[in-house]
């Protein structure tokens, strides 16, 4: 087994089940995510005890197969044991490191707008794949990692055992210790799971994928709708909202002419209404592979306007790595054409 899939629950019932005492287990994950051991003889256990782990646990990461970096951003191409390939990246902020992660290869949501999609979805990650696109960042780029973004290649909820896995080895406060309020999980709107999501002891933040303020629109962008439309989709979130104590994020990608005129701002603003939701509009990062443009600033700012003056919290996401296929995909695309 690989120990970066294990979660401190799973590592704590498995000494048990070994004849050891369970509290080895924060010793080990003290070693590994804090002082980034890789030999379990670094952990200055007993010899039994140490070959114990050696037969029953490996280190694995994935290979870094490209990387690339600028000044705010960085990306990995990486790839894993059976020669799939997946993408993170790195947007350095002003308040610390912050990673975008990817918990599938490809993706069978098929959005229209995202490159993601075209890559077709070809299986889920595992834990120790999630967790360790963080370890490859820290390594590569000597960073401390203090907020996580599932909103990389794939659907985060269409992978919902192995990614609550991985927050839960990530928010271990023996471990990573990323805060679960600087973690958040970005769905397409699968409305099952938004409401299991809900039930969970700790949730992470929730970020709906959203682009679309009506029914009609949003079902050419974004298949899933047909099958869960907004309606039930809001009213999930909502419930979200309620029982996690959380606000709940909105994503609206601005796509010129298609998504971004002020009549689709009223709209938004109507299926809001005084919900604890508020809108993060996202400037488009265009890709070869579709026809899709990047709404203007002054479109951009008219849908702002009249989301402001209906007392719609919002903000807007700064633009990160165009200049290094940054939107979710891209790298892995070109990887595959070449």
């Amino acid at each position: 087994m690989n120990i970066y899939g294990m979660t401190l629950t799973a590592l704590r019932d498995h000494l048990s089940e070994r004849g050891e005492n369970p509290a080895k287990s924060e010793i080990i994950f003290d070693g590994i995510y804090r002082r980034g051991i890789t030999e379990f003889s670094q952990l200055g256990f007993s010899r039994r005890v140490t070959e114990m782990l050696e037969h029953d646990f490996t280190f694995g990461l994935p290979e870094i197969a490209e990387r690339l970096d600028s000044s705010d951003t960085a990306k990995l191409l990486l790839r894993l044991n059976d020669g799939e390939f997946v993408e993170t990246v790195l947007m350095r902020q002003s308040f610390g490191a912050c990673v975008c992660v990817s918990t599938q290869v490809g993706c069978a949501m098929g959005c229209a707008f995202c490159q993601s999609g075209r890559l077709k979805r070809r299986r889920d990650l595992l834990p120790e794949e999630i967790v360790g696109q963080i370890l490859a960042i820290q390594q590569s780029f000597g960073v401390k990692v203090t907020g996580v973004s599932v909103m990389g290649i794939g659907e985060p909820f269409d992978n919902f055992d192995n990614v609550s896995a991985f927050c839960d080895i990530i928010t271990a406060g023996k471990g990573l210790a990323v805060g679960e309020s600087h973690i958040t999980i970005s769905t397409c709107g699968l409305v099952p799971e938004i409401y299991r999501y809900a039930e969970l002891s700790h949730p992470c933040n929730l970020a709906i994928s959203l682009h679309a303020p009506n029914d009609a629109l949003r079902d050419t962008l974004m298949p899933i709708n047909r099958r869960y439309p907004l309606a039930e989709l809001i009213k999930a979130a909502e419930h979200f909202s309620v029982k996690a104590n959380r606000r709940v994020t909105m994503e609206y990608i601005m796509l010129s002419g298609v998504n971004d005129e002020p009549q689709y701002a009223q709209q938004l603003s109507e299926l809001i209404g005084d919900r604890n939701f508020y809108v993060n509009i996202i400037p488009y990062n265009p890709t070869e592979a579709d026809s899709f443009e990047k709404s203007s600033c002054e479109r951009i700012m008219a849908f702002y306007d009249v989301l402001k003056k209906n007392n719609i919290g919002v903000t807007m996401r700064r633009e990160f790595g165009s200049e290094l296929k940054a939107a979710c995909g891209q790298l892995s695309a070109a990887h595959d054409e070449r």
